[in-house]
């Protein structure tokens, strides 16, 4: 298994129990994984909302994974850090996606997901909210990225058209592989300011996703 892997890996390079692995299930352990991680560590600094599905056919599972747990868990790590309430400030890393920044027709609810985490993202973390809480809020948007999430995408999608079409739409797209991304979040990680999501796309440089509508 490659979180075991990793777990190995960074173990052996910063030290034994640096690194410790606690499974989960996001719908439904949530408040048990908050109560297990903060009764070990006493204090988390930086909270990454990783977990992610394309489920075009059963949306529920996309909306709960994608978005309802990374929103509770936000709301977890903002409430336990704010320094309005006596705690250290904090950063919540949220990935979202490049279809969470553009629009195609082929995943529907995927993007419907990831918009949902940029809005959040925008709004939890908005200046107004950072200023009393301390706690850092930050979207990155990846492009095509090679990862278990896209080889397990012919089970996951709404029409067999659909999907032939996206499947030739994805070679007109720059990929880039998941180290990449690592690289780029760690540059988003040091530069970027609350409320605000970054493009990570095709091993291109970071680019901030800005709107031009205000009201």
């Amino acid at each position: 298994m490659k979180v075991k892997k990793a777990l190995e890996l960074l173990s052996s390079k910063y030290g034994k129990n640096r690194a410790v692995l606690f499974k989960c299930d996001v719908t439904k352990d949530i408040n048990v994984i908050w109560k297990k991680m903060i009764d070990s560590y006493n204090k988390i600094d930086i909270l990454v909302n990783n977990a992610g599905v394309i489920s075009e056919t059963v949306p529920e599972t996309a909306i709960n994974i994608n978005l309802t747990a990374l929103i509770q868990l936000s709301f977890k790590f903002w409430e336990a850090n704010r320094k309005d309430k006596s705690g250290n400030g904090g950063t919540i890393l949220n990935i979202a996606s490049l279809c969470g920044v553009m629009i195609e027709q082929y995943l529907p609810v995927y993007h419907a997901t990831k918009f949902g985490v940029v809005a959040f993202t925008r709004s939890l973390g908005h200046s107004f909210n950072y200023e009393r809480s301390g706690v850092r809020v930050i979207a990155i948007c990846p492009g095509f990225t090679r990862t278990q999430l896209v080889a397990n995408m012919p089970n996951a999608t709404w029409d067999e058209t659909i999907f032939e079409a996206f499947l030739t739409r994805t070679k007109e797209h720059s990929w880039q592989n998941v180290d990449a991304v690592g690289k780029a979040t760690i540059e988003v990680f040091e530069k970027a300011k609350s409320g605000t999501a970054w493009l990570i796309e095709g091993g291109k440089p970071i680019k901030e996703v800005t709107y031009s509508d205000s009201y």
